[in-house]
């Protein structure tokens, strides 16, 4: 996957990422344009399909609402690097269908705007922008399963079709 980034510091949790007044939905559309918005009022107008969101240490701390990582990829974005993950959020994040992978030199190296691809089956991470690449521990073939499904239960449905 390639995409544009957009970067983020430290301990954004889920209510930054969906603010709890917007939790009388389960819409994904609906949750996508209210993604970020107390953090960047204008991400969900300017993230694009295919974007990747870059974050600092303990992303997705807070509750443990799915709701969160399901505004995250409704919003289009298709991969989250950060330094480190929220447990919860981590294990809810492929329960949806998003992939997130923890590599912290990327945060560091990556700037706002660069253009970077990502590679779960090997954890390499290239910035195009840049012409630099870090490595992130590669994802486990089970759990590439789940994101190339969609999510845990379109995999197990698939499981039984």
């Amino acid at each position: 996957m390639r995409g544009k980034c957009w970067k983020f510091g430290p301990d954004i949790n889920t209510d930054l990422i969906i603010p709890a007044r917007y939790l009388n939905t389960t819409d994904p559309q609906e949750l996508a344009k209210h993604c970020m918005e107390d953090v960047d009022p204008a991400f969900a107008a300017k993230v694009g399909q295919g974007d990747i969101i870059v974050a600092d240490k303990n992303f997705g701390c807070g509750s443990s609402r799915e709701h969160a990582p399901i505004s995250i990829k409704a919003a289009g974005v298709a991969c989250v690097i950060a330094k480190s993950f929220a447990r919860i959020f981590y294990r809810n994040a492929f329960n949806v269908g998003l992939l997130v992978i923890v590599c912290p030199e990327a945060f560091d190296a990556i700037t706002e705007g660069d253009e970077v691809e990502v590679t779960a089956e090997t954890g390499t991470i290239v910035n195009i922008t840049k012409g630099t690449t870090y490595s992130a521990e590669p994802i486990p073939s089970f759990m590439q399963e789940i994101i190339n499904h969609g999510g845990l239960m379109e995999y197990v449905a698939s499981q039984h079709a």
